[in-house]
């Protein structure tokens, strides 16, 4: 079973484990260095940052999810980042968190949600693609951190 409920600073150690996981092994988000629970907390401080997460009955984290404001989106949106356990891809928890996070994005008064995905990231891409987010620019040939070179595509959903 899935549950979902709200991330805290609390949980910033178990995320920050969770994500480096998934930046250790490659090809699915554009963070290519480790991530410490410092900077999640200071991700989570941010104004209108939302986080969920999904979790067992016994509190092992499956995934988490949030959205935070952007400077480059235009007035309304909200920028979103999804993460799930590998090997939990597939069992639900991605769906279980958008519904948490598509409800809370509509009660802050957003009218979109957008993502920005690695082009070679093709569950990625399905999943926000399954969720009704529709494509709406390409960013080609985009530098990483560590020097490498992706494409990206540019999603949105309506929350209207």
């Amino acid at each position: 079973m899935i549950h979902i409920r709200r991330a805290g600073i609390l949980d910033a150690n178990a995320l920050a484990d969770l994500l480096n996981e998934i930046i250790v092994e490659g090809g699915t988000t554009a963070m290519t260095s480790p991530i410490s629970s410092k900077e999640i907390q200071g991700w989570m401080a941010k104004e209108n940052a939302i986080w969920h997460l999904a979790e067992d009955a016994a509190g092992g984290l499956f995934g988490f999810q949030w959205i935070a404001p952007h400077n480059d989106l235009p007035a309304g949106a909200t920028d979103i980042a999804s993460f799930v356990k590998i090997g939990k891809t597939g069992t639900g928890v991605g769906t279980a968190l958008f519904e948490a996070t598509r409800q809370k994005a509509k009660e802050m008064g957003y009218s979109m949600i957008d993502a920005v995905i690695r082009a070679d990231n093709a569950g990625g891409l399905a999943y926000y693609q399954s969720r009704g987010f529709e494509t709406i620019r390409l960013l080609a040939n985009v530098e990483l951190e560590d020097g490498s070179r992706v494409d990206k595509v540019w999603k949105r959903y309506s929350l209207r």
